[in-house]
C-alpha cells in the first residue's frame, strides 16, 4: 500500500520507527497530537494512522485507549517496536561531559537506573525526536537526548551510550489505524478488539465475561473507562485471541452481547509475530 501514515511526534521518533517496520513501503507523516493523528486519517488526507498504546516498561500511553472508541476509525493492523533508548549527544560529546538527558515523559522511567548510576538529570521533553532536534541547535556537549538510532542518523548526532534501558525487552505497541475496517482472516494467529458497556444488573461484567472462559477465548486485555464523566457509566475496553467467526469467539460475543447494552468491534487484525 503506498501513500502517507500518519503518527505523532517527528521524524526520528519511535512511532516513525513503528512506520517503517510495519509500513515500509509509506511515506510517513508527522503529527503533533494523536488527535491530530486521528484526524488526518478520518479526513482521507492520510492514508493510514500509527498510534502507540502501551509499553511494557511504562504502562498504557495516557488517553489513547479512550480516544480509540470515538476515533471513527478501525483497527487493521499491530506492530510491537522493540524500543532501544540511546544517549545522544552533539559531536564530539563524550558521556562524561553530559550533565542533561531529554526525552518524553515516557522515555524517562525506562532508562531512569542508567541515568541514576551517570548522576545525568532527566529533563521533560514533549518528543524523544525533538529532544533530538533540539541538542542539535543548543550545540552543547552538557546536554543529550534519549531516541532512536533513527533520530541520530537523521540529527546528526553521536550515539554516546547505546541501548541504554533498564528493560532488556523494553517493547512498545503500536496500533495501525484506518477509515476502511478490514475483518477478513489474513492470518493464522488474529486478534479481535472491542468495546463494550454492561447491563445495569447485579454482576453483570462477571456475566458478560463468562462466555470467554466457558469457551477457552484468551483475553489479553480488559481496561475500564468512565464515559461521560459518569461515577455509574462504564466502557470497557477488551483484546481477545481469535476471529469473530470462530465457533467459539461467535458464541462468547453473543453471550456478552446479551449481558450489555452495546458491543462495537474495532478492529480484527493478524497478531503480531512479536506478542507473547
Amino acid at each position: 500500500m503506498s501513500g502517507r501514515i500518519a503518527f505523532q511526534g517527528e521524524l526520528g521518533a519511535y512511532s516513525h520507527q513503528a512506520c517503517q517496520q510495519a509500513r515500509p513501503e509509506m511515506e510517513a507523516f508527522p503529527c503533533t497530537t494523536f488527535e491530530d493523528v486521528v484526524e488526518l486519517t478520518r479526513s482521507g488526507e492520510v492514508e493510514l494512522g500509527m498510534l502507540a498504546v502501551e509499553n511494557s516498561t511504562y504502562g498504557r500511553v495516557a488517553d489513547v485507549h479512550s480516544l480509540l472508541p470515538r476515533a471513527g476509525l478501525h483497527i487493521v493492523d499491530e506492530a510491537f517496536v522493540r524500543v532501544h533508548v540511546n544517549l545522544l549527544g552533539v559531536p564530539g560529546a563524550k558521556l562524561s561531559d553530559v550533565r542533561e538527558a531529554h526525552g518524553h515523559v515516557v522515555i524517562l522511567p525506562q532508562c531512569a537506573g542508567f541515568l541514576r548510576k551517570h548522576g545525568i538529570a532527566g529533563k521533560v521533553s514533549s518528543d524523544n525526536a525533538r529532544a533530538a532536534r533540539e541538542v542539535v541547535e543548543w550545540g552543547d556537549v552538557s546536554k543529550a537526548a534519549l531516541a532512536s538510532e533513527l533520530a541520530a542518523s537523521i540529527y546528526g548526532l553521536d550515539v554516546l551510550a547505546p541501548h541504554i534501558e533498564d528493560n532488556a525487552n523494553n517493547t512498545t505497541r503500536f496500533l495501525v489505524m484506518s477509515r476502511i475496517a478490514d475483518h477478513s482472516r489474513r492470518a493464522e494467529d488474529m486478534i479481535t478488539t472491542f468495546t463494550f458497556r454492561v447491563r445495569n444488573i447485579p454482576a453483570a461484567l462477571y456475566k458478560a465475561m463468562g462466555g470467554f472462559a466457558t469457551n477457552g477465548i484468551n483475553m489479553t486485555k480488559l481496561e475500564s473507562y468512565m464515559v461521560g464523566g459518569s461515577f455509574t457509566a462504564t466502557e470497557f475496553y477488551a483484546d481477545i485471541e481469535g476471529h469473530p467467526e470462530d465457533a467459539a469467539v461467535k458464541r462468547a460475543l453473543e453471550e456478552l452481547q446479551y449481558f450489555s447494552t452495546q458491543v462495537d468491534i474495532l478492529g480484527v487484525y493478524p497478531a503480531d509475530r512479536r506478542r507473547g
